[in-house]
């Protein structure tokens, strides 16, 4: 009786102690490095907060994101290969940018693809545009998974000089992203165009390496290029579209519970990020104007536009078929 009731102990001994086992294991908190090359108070920062703040509500606690943001962990190229590594879990990199992993990836900076402001957000939202791109990276890049898209709005000129129409670009030495696109376009303007990490931008255009530079309005305040480049022109030619990239190595290593809330922190932040983001941009802009930074907003876009207009087929065939059907599904965007 006696040996009967030491194994009753002994195992009801076990099993809390199993209990609290999982217990422990189910708790453990984890910390992920979530790192972008832009300023925390950019639109990146948005998405970062937004997807951090639920990823920490849906996982109890248990799954924690650290910022590193203004590239303290390598400018974007540079992290999409540590990215791919699993040396970093999470990123986020400019499309033009990811086109270095997967060149169809320059589709979304077409020019004069997006309409309006309106436009971009609605196909940024669009489930099927969404798939499109998730499918474009899933077949095209091993090492990482695109976990949902946001923008920093759309694309202007800066300068020591105004933009006011196609001719003023005509022999301009513009700093672009390294894509198909923009090196086919600028030169269509009728400008040179010159590659460099976005960290170099500023001192290239104090010492004029380059005459222009073109992003968005909240990454020209934030980063004060209007220090050296005191003339924005709303030329808003492309998208400032973006991925946030998941490694491939964390994402094997998560249970199913835990995909299901990565992926749904991430479909938080692609329903809440855009609109934020281009807030921030008229927030950005009536900034630079109270500051005195000349703001050149009635350039006349149709020189360019008729410019480019053959280029967008053009371009995304060239591409390949992703590219195509990106494009198709977000000109139907209405």
């Amino acid at each position: 009786m006696l040996r009967v009731s030491r194994s009753i102990h002994v195992a009801a001994l076990a099993l809390l102690v199993a209990s609290w086992s999982s217990t422990a294991f189910s708790q453990e908190v984890r910390h992920f490095r979530f790192a972008y090359d832009q300023p925390r108070g950019t639109g990146y920062g948005i998405a970062g907060d937004i997807f951090a703040d639920k990823l920490k509500e849906l996982s109890k606690g248990t799954m924690l994101i650290d910022q590193y943001p203004g590239a303290q962990l390598g400018q974007e190229p540079q992290v999409l290969q540590l990215m791919k590594s699993g040396d970093i879990e999470f990123c986020i990199s400019a499309a033009a940018n990811a086109a270095t992993l997967s060149p169809q990836a320059g589709v979304m900076s077409l020019h004069f693809l997006f309409r309006s402001e309106d436009h971009l957000k609605k196909s940024l939202a669009d489930p099927k545009v969404v798939a499109a791109v998730k499918d474009m990276i899933e077949e095209t890049v091993q090492g990482g998974h695109v976990l949902a898209l946001i923008t920093l709005g759309l694309r202007n000129m800066y300068s020591k000089k105004e933009v006011r129409k196609l001719e003023d670009m005509k022999g301009l030495k513009v700093r672009v992203q390294a894509t198909v696109t923009e090196d086919t376009m600028f030169p269509a303007y009728g400008a040179q165009t010159v590659h460099m990490p976005f960290g170099s931008v500023y001192t290239s255009l104090q010492t004029g390496v380059v005459d222009v530079a073109e992003n968005g309005v909240n990454v020209y305040l934030v980063n004060k290029h209007y220090e050296v480049a005191p003339v924005l022109s709303m030329t808003e030619h492309e998208a400032n579209n973006n991925f946030i990239w998941i490694s491939d190595k964390l994402w094997k290593s998560l249970s199913a519970e835990q995909k299901k809330w990565v992926t749904a922190a991430a479909d938080e932040v692609g329903r809440t990020q855009p609109a934020r983001s281009l807030e921030l941009e008229h927030q950005s802009a009536a900034k630079l104007k109270a500051i005195g930074v000349k703001i050149v907003n009635d350039v006349d876009k149709s020189g360019f536009i008729k410019v480019a207009a053959p280029y967008l087929d053009k371009l995304a065939k060239e591409l390949g078929p992703h590219a195509v059907k990106i494009k198709d599904l977000i000109g139907a965007v209405k």
